[in-house]
């Protein structure tokens, strides 16, 4: 079904899904949108119609549909093969298309993050640290589908799991409580669950958060997210009860910064910015004996091995709500705006390349 939005174009299907472009361009930039657990494609699409109408000449944007309410639950190596296949089916219907970003929401980053293995194709050979390091670079090492990789943006993703050590704040970091939940997870949220609580153990193999900070198995995971000109991290600094700041912006509990105090006067509600550079250090000394905080300090070292992008933002009148509503209060707020620079060609604080 196609609907006319003044100058943008919107298609749904029959699953769901929805495009969305501006009717008076052809544009070559492809903005995949994945929503999270039990959500569906319609949670990204006033997002994708801000886009358009604010950068009509230069996006064609795709609302993901494969992997919605239950189906979000068959694990995220699942639904990422899922997505890939979908994200190659839109690529190859629309062949003027020449980039691709990412935009996605919780556990839908994990996905993307296992999209963008799969889609990735080496285009010349370079050593991985290189690529990683090397700043504005002209020439992708690789691309996605075919297609040059640019902005890489996530919003309340738990890239470090939600497996204890204060990762999910509901639990209040109680021990006891922690590990009650990996069993009682694994019951409603099925494979994902296990995938965000590291308990999965495929034919012996190392969970799959860990497989997926590498290149592993050939799924280039760590090479395609290299690939990107730009990597986001927007977080909730508090009330996200459901996927802590530190697993949302890949942090040490140590490296959480000071935000209370800050004011950014253009985007009231982005309490903290920060561009951090690629990091090559090896895994910290003061990490605890425990399995749990040894995985995610192999995370979070194999993570900052590539620049990031992190924001912080803060709603304070959504106390218990902050997880599921910063897609609505980012798109509804200067934040979106904020976000909208990413695909500036003139970087504005945190840009967003076309």
């Amino acid at each position: 079904m196609f609907m006319g939005k003044k100058d943008v174009g919107i298609f749904e299907s029959v699953d769901g899904g929805c495009d969305v472009w501006s009717s008076k361009s052809s544009a070559d930039h492809l903005v995949v949108m994945v929503n999270g657990i039990i959500g569906s494609a319609t949670d990204w699409q006033y997002a994708a119609e801000q886009f358009v109408k604010e950068i009509p000449d230069k996006v064609f944007v795709h609302c993901s549909e494969r992997n919605v309410s239950n189906l979000t639950l068959d694990g995220v190596d699942v639904m990422g093969e899922r997505l890939a296949e979908e994200v190659l089916e839109v690529i190859q219907s629309k062949p003027n298309l020449r980039k691709i970003s990412f935009v996605a929401h919780s556990v839908g980053g994990l996905v993307a993050r296992y999209v963008i293995g799969r889609l990735y194709r080496s285009s010349v050979t370079e050593p991985l640290e290189d690529s990683c390091n090397r700043e504005n670079k002209e020439d992708s090492m690789g691309t996605l589908g075919g297609l040059e990789a640019m902005n890489f943006i996530t919003v309340a993703t738990p890239h470090l799991g939600s497996r204890g050590n204060k990762q999910v704040p509901f639990l209040f970091g109680v021990t006891a409580l922690e590990i009650a939940a990996r069993y009682i997870i694994n019951v409603i949220f099925r494979r994902t669950g296990q995938h965000l609580f590291l308990t999965d153990h495929d034919e012996g193999k190392a969970p799959l958060l860990k497989r997926m900070v590498e290149d592993y198995d050939g799924y280039y995971f760590i090479s395609a997210l290299c690939t990107f000109k730009r990597r986001v991290l927007y977080s909730n600094v508090r009330y996200d009860y459901i996927v802590g700041w530190r697993t949302s912006c890949i942090r040490r509990d140590n490296e959480l910064p000071t935000w209370e105090d800050a004011i950014i006067e253009k985007y009231p509600h982005v309490v903290y910015e920060e561009h951090c550079t690629a990091c090559d250090a090896e895994q910290s000394d003061l990490v605890e004996d425990t399995d749990c905080d040894k995985i995610e300090e192999e995370l979070v070292t194999a993570l900052s091995r590539m620049s990031w992008e992190k924001v912080g933002v803060d709603f304070p009148t959504q106390k218990f709500t902050a997880h599921s509503v910063i897609q609505v209060c980012v798109l509804h707020c200067p934040c979106f705006h904020h976000m909208l620079m990413c695909f500036s060609v003139t970087r504005i604080t945190i840009s967003f390349v076309t």
